[in-house]
């Protein structure tokens, strides 16, 4: 039952994500007054990018060949992993927090490389900045975990729900300020507004994207949303897991699946919102940023230390 529910969930989440990122699209012209595209936009887009022909420069290596598949393999194996409607992890060795960040670590590492690994200026600069946003924010992610997972003494992302879930925490206000040091982190992972310095596309045309065409650049459209669902997916395993199934009964995981949909709209609304009303932060000053978070999950450790 557990392989099965962690199989079609994998592929209900690769199926939604163009839906996902059209919805984005379609309030973010909302919300500019303009009528927009419409919500099946980047399925009408990536069904072209199919029908293309995948080209390539001279000087790409395998990386670049590969690094799509990659992106897309990984994010299809944390799906199968993450607990979405139910509260426990489908797949529970897919669902302890050290294997997911390396898992998350991984498509970056090779999406940087191939973007280093091209021949254009816009793709090599934003390949050098997803590597470095990385090294800023994977830091203050893992703190926040970290010091949550001391609290609650595991590192299975299902059983740290079910402890929050009913309220079985010994330090309430560290698990709070850990939960803030993640959602913030969780935000900058995200690539949106003021965080896209990556693909910035006023500045680097989409960086390491700008060379891809084709199935390549259709499989790494649908890997991206793919990633952004994932991490608010993790987030809200976590921290916020009421409403999620308790038991892997049909009806509980309908209930579960309805619950998780509704927050997953809540959170992408904020999310939303919030791009539209700040400006990219200059790159140089993302340091500073990321610093902040990893004060906020030091003093989770600190309230995890004093036990409050």
């Amino acid at each position: 039952m557990s392989i099965v529910v962690a199989i079609l969930q994998a592929l209900l989440l690769m199926l939604l994500a163009p839906l996902t990122s059209g919805i984005g699209r379609w309030l973010r012209a909302k919300i500019h007054t303009r009528k927009g595209p419409s919500i099946f936009q980047d399925y009408y887009d990536i069904i072209k990018l199919f029908k293309r022909d995948d080209v390539r420069t001279e000087s790409s290596t395998f990386v670049s060949r590969y690094m799509p598949v990659l992106y897309v393999g990984v994010c299809f194996v944390l799906a199968m992993g993450m607990p979405m409607a139910t509260r426990a992890c489908p797949i529970p060795v897919l669902g302890d927090i050290i294997l997911i960040i390396y898992l998350l670590a991984l498509p970056r590492f090779f999406f940087g490389l191939a973007g280093v690994d091209r021949s254009g200026n816009y793709a090599s600069i934003g390949g050098i900045r997803e590597l470095i946003v990385g090294i800023l924010v994977e830091p203050s992610m893992m703190l926040a975990l970290f010091a949550t997972a001391m609290i609650l003494g595991t590192t299975n992302v299902g059983t740290m729900g079910e402890m929050i879930g009913f309220l079985q925490v010994a330090s309430p206000v560290g698990v709070t300020v850990a939960g803030v040091a993640f959602a913030v982190a969780c935000y900058i992972e995200l690539g949106k507004l003021p965080y896209d310095v990556a693909e910035a596309e006023q500045e680097l045309q989409e960086g390491p994207l700008s060379e891809y065409s084709g199935p390549s650049l259709g499989m790494i459209k649908v890997a991206m949303t793919m990633k952004q669902i994932l991490v608010v997916s993790w987030f809200l395993a976590i921290f916020l897991p009421f409403g999620s199934a308790v038991e892997m009964t049909v009806p509980a995981m309908a209930l579960g699946l309805v619950v998780y949909l509704v927050k997953m709209a809540v959170v992408f609304l904020v999310i939303l919102v919030v791009e539209n009303l700040v400006a990219r932060v200059r790159f140089k000053f993302m340091g500073k940023q990321t610093w902040a978070v990893v004060g906020i999950a030091v003093l989770a450790f600190v309230f995890c230390a004093l036990g409050i």
